[in-house]
């Protein structure tokens, strides 16, 4: 199964991108992964930027795939449960597993609705670039507990 990450706004910081760039690679090598970025709202009220972020989004993701989205509202798993979680999408036929990173003001309302499962990273508020590096280095993480190789412990 493909996974996508799709998040809104550039990763700027120097140190994150190189964290990102080393667990993409990882991740290349071990199946289909890519992942997509979607343009920030700029200026303007917190309820726009956060409609015009969800439907940027929304417009990029295919009827029937999977998706999840990223909100410190959602369910927190550990990384075993992350693992079998998508490892059951898989085994299901799902083709691609769609997971959104939403903007500075979070998700909306509609994107929230859109959503097959929220997952939280944490209850804490991460700089979104540290979410998006958690999330790609969690995703490798549930790809080698998956393939029952040492790297969770």
């Amino acid at each position: 199964m493909k996974t996508r990450l799709i998040a809104v706004g550039k990763v700027r910081e120097p140190y994150v991108a190189a964290a990102l760039d080393d667990f993409r690679k990882r991740l290349q090598r071990m199946g289909a992964y890519e992942e997509l970025e979607v343009a920030a709202a700029h200026g303007g009220e917190p309820v726009r930027a956060m409609r015009e972020e969800g439907e940027r989004i929304a417009g990029t993701l295919v009827p029937g795939e999977p998706f999840w989205l990223l909100d410190r509202s959602g369910t927190a798993l550990s990384s075993i449960e992350l693992s079998t979680k998508i490892l059951a999408l898989a085994h299901s036929g799902a083709a691609r597993l769609n997971l959104a990173i939403a903007g500075t003001y979070g998700a909306s309302d509609e994107l929230r609705a859109r959503a097959d499962f929220t997952w939280s990273l944490s209850t804490l508020t991460f700089l979104h670039e540290w979410a998006r590096a958690i999330v790609v280095e969690q995703l490798y993480r549930a790809a080698k507990i998956a393939r029952n190789e040492p790297y969770h412990h």
